[in-house]
């Protein structure tokens, strides 16, 4: 697919750019252009098309206010990483994966597949357009957001006919902001993330705007995340509001909540999944309870625990708290474990660590 190009003439400048990406926090300030390929339902016997493939200048959407994705929420996204090499060259990681996921989710949510090599092209447009915006701080990256919303003007209930694909970009610094240490994460014991048979596995807005309301009432007790349990299944572990859970066990076994539908199949998880088996570590993906975590945690036999996802990379887990009891140790330092693999999962998309299994990909 070829992308025709409109450069945006109103740059920021040399000095307005260096004095973002001085500090350039997370999600809050984006670069100067924006990728954009539109569909178009066809006949019933086709498929529809993807269509008018384009650079453009960063700006507000013009959307009619019957917008399916502004009534009923037909909506999908994905999230990775540009990051800069010593050499100057930008690279990201494993986008074959995330285009992969896009479509699982286009599935689900009644929109049209998008070819994954179009996907990585995207990439590459968006990087390659705005190349001066990548940092080259350490663990900082641009942040690629590409998504998809159903753009039809309508209000029956059904999926849209026209749809538009956009990718934007974000330099991004630590999610969590200042120094990695572990951070405490709060149990969600009135509100559930998803479903059986409901949207959990996709990537959509719906099920982020479902979990702000328990991530608010983690905020008010002091903790950065939200940990959402399947109370219908012994209180099993499923995921943190945007993140992937794991645990390691003082036999060092690494153990993860089995995909049951209702989980995101994360990038970073299958990611450090791999990393860990190449070591020789053994890896269950299982159900575990937070009946087990706290047991396991009080015996010793879960000795750290810490959480992954495509903007925070991997995250260690100090304490986990309900209200009623406090399970872990909020002063305790990062895990041995956690962070040998945080750093050699850092190293591979910096390009500092072989990459064993060929998951870079250069976008500029």
């Amino acid at each position: 697919m070829e992308f025709t190009e409109n450069p945006s003439s109103n740059r920021k400048s040399a000095e307005e750019r260096a004095a973002v990406l001085a500090d350039p926090g997370f999600g809050d300030f984006f670069t100067d252009h924006t990728v954009v390929v539109d569909w178009t339902a066809g006949s019933e016997a086709d498929t529809g098309q993807w269509h008018d493939a384009r650079v453009e200048p960063y700006g507000p959407i013009a959307m009619d206010p019957a917008a399916s994705v502004l009534h009923y929420g037909q909506e999908i996204f994905e999230g990775l990483k540009a990051y800069r090499h010593e050499d100057g060259s930008v690279w990201t990681f494993r986008p074959h994966a995330n285009a992969a996921r896009l479509n699982k989710s286009a599935v689900r949510l009644a929109l049209p597949q998008l070819d994954e090599d179009v996907f990585v092209d995207s990439l590459r447009k968006i990087v390659s357009t705005d190349i001066d915006w990548v940092p080259t701080g350490d663990g900082e990256a641009l942040y690629l957001r590409p998504f998809m919303i159903a753009t039809e003007a309508f209000l029956g209930v059904r999926a849209a006919r026209e749809v538009s694909y956009r990718v934007i970009a974000s330099p991004a610094g630590n999610y969590f902001g200042g120094e990695l240490k572990p951070v405490g994460i709060w149990v969600s014991k009135n509100y559930a993330r998803a479903g059986r048979g409901g949207t959990g596995s996709a990537k959509c807005g719906g099920n982020y705007a479902a979990s702000l309301v328990a991530q608010l009432e983690a905020e008010e007790n002091g903790c950065k995340q939200v940990l959402f349990l399947d109370s219908f299944n012994d209180n099993a572990v499923e995921e943190l509001g945007g993140m992937n859970v794991f645990f390691v066990t003082k036999d060092g076994t690494l153990v993860t909540p089995a995909l049951t539908g209702t989980i995101l199949e994360g990038v970073t998880r299958s990611s450090v999944i791999q990393l860990a088996k190449d070591r020789g570590m053994k890896v269950e993906e299982r159900k575990i309870t937070l009946d087990e975590w706290r047991d396991s945690v009080a015996s010793g036999d879960i000795t750290e625990v810490f959480a992954c996802g495509t903007a925070a990379v991997i995250t260690p887990i100090g304490v986990l708290k309900n209200g009623e009891e406090l399970i872990g140790d909020e002063n305790a330092p990062a895990g041995e474990v956690t962070m040998s693999i945080r750093e050699e999962l850092l190293g591979i998309q910096r390009g500092t660590v072989e990459d064993r299994h060929g998951w870079l990909e250069r976008l500029a």
